[in-house]
């Protein structure tokens, strides 16, 4: 007993920051059942079933548009912001850029800061083949990103590349965003609903 009371003043430090850390998380978030309700009901206009199946993403950045498909058939359509340099593909960490290429989701993040966060797959097998190429990554992160890709988890987001990038809500009233794809907070709440870790997301120009 006396030994762990001597024990305390030494781990007051570790205890003080992990309940900062704790408190400095945002609040859980939880879609609203409207949420359900909105996706039930375009999912019945589109002819298919529900809960949707075979769901994958597509990004048009040029139309500033986001499609939700179930297979073969696109249910939904959304109006999305992109990064602040929104026609150019991304290249390096920080240059405000949202990616062009076949991604899937690789985190699902219900305390983010803008509402609700499904992580990309950024960076991917030819970014990294670029980046390698053009010496903004050495061979081990380049191998790093390579197998992550191929077990479809989070590939490293600290090298040069950049990475964090996602798709959340927050709003779309102007490109505004550090490369991530945004939409409103309702939408984004349907997005959560019907995609799950590894749903493919393709981005287009």
């Amino acid at each position: 007993m006396l030994a762990a009371t001597r024990r305390l003043p030494a781990l007051l430090p570790f205890l003080l920051a992990m309940l900062a850390e704790s408190a400095a998380l945002p609040p859980q978030t939880t879609p609203a059942p409207e949420a359900g309700e909105r996706l039930r009901a375009a999912a019945l206009q589109a002819g298919v079933p529900f809960p949707l199946k075979a769901v994958s993403l597509r990004v048009y950045k040029s139309l500033r548009r986001l499609e939700l498909w179930s297979g073969q058939t696109c249910v939904k359509a959304y109006t999305v912001a992109l990064g602040a340099e929104p026609e150019l593909d991304k290249v390096c960490e920080g240059d405000h850029r949202t990616p062009v290429g076949t991604f899937y989701v690789c985190t699902r993040n219900d305390r983010s800061r803008f509402h609700l966060f499904l992580g990309l797959s950024y960076p991917n097998e030819e970014d990294a083949e670029r980046g390698l190429r053009d010496g903004l990554i050495n061979r081990r992160q380049y191998r790093a990103i390579r197998q992550a890709q191929q077990q479809q988890v989070r590939p490293p987001w600290n090298t040069p590349l950049g990475g964090e990038v996602g798709i959340h809500g927050g709003g779309t009233g102007s490109d505004w965003t550090w490369g991530c794809v945004a939409l409103s907070n309702d939408d984004i709440e349907e997005l959560w609903l019907a995609c799950p870790l590894k749903t493919p997301v393709t981005i287009h120009p």
